[in-house]
């Protein structure tokens, strides 16, 4: 597996189990490397992402409603809702990355650890955030 796909799932593993059991980001990232070890720069590319959707989930949650059309935010299932949110972080801010990349690799998590619709659910949001939404700056 690519370090990036595996820094990807295990941010999707941080961010569900963080949203369904809230702790201080800094506790919860070391517990999971305790019993997750990962090579450095699995590790890295993981709390890289992770921080960076936390630190700008009000925006991201803001846009996922705003293109989820017929769906609440918190009716969508958490995997999804997780994928969305990290790989939004990645579309909007990381611009080392090909849209085209992320928007794959969600597609790709999605299908293996929620629904086969959740593929085409998921592909669907990032394509209308990846065509409307202009990249930012990290700040």
């Amino acid at each position: 597996m690519r370090k990036r796909t595996l820094a990807r799932e295990f941010a999707l593993q941080i961010l569900y189990k963080r949203e369904l059991n809230p702790e201080s980001d800094d506790t919860f990232l070391s517990s999971f490397w305790e019993t997750n070890p990962a090579p450095p720069e699995v590790l890295e590319y993981t709390e890289k992402i992770v921080r960076g959707t936390l630190r700008h989930l009000e925006e991201i949650d803001h846009l996922l409603s705003k293109y989820a059309e017929h769906w609440e935010l918190h009716r969508m299932a958490v995997i999804d809702r997780n994928i969305l949110r990290f790989s939004t972080y990645e579309l909007l801010y990381l611009e080392d990355i090909p849209p085209k990349v992320v928007i794959n690799e969600a597609v790709n998590i999605a299908k293996k650890f929620s629904q086969e619709e959740s593929g085409k659910f998921v592909n669907g949001i990032l394509d209308k955030i990846n065509h409307t939404e202009p990249r930012r700056k990290e700040t």
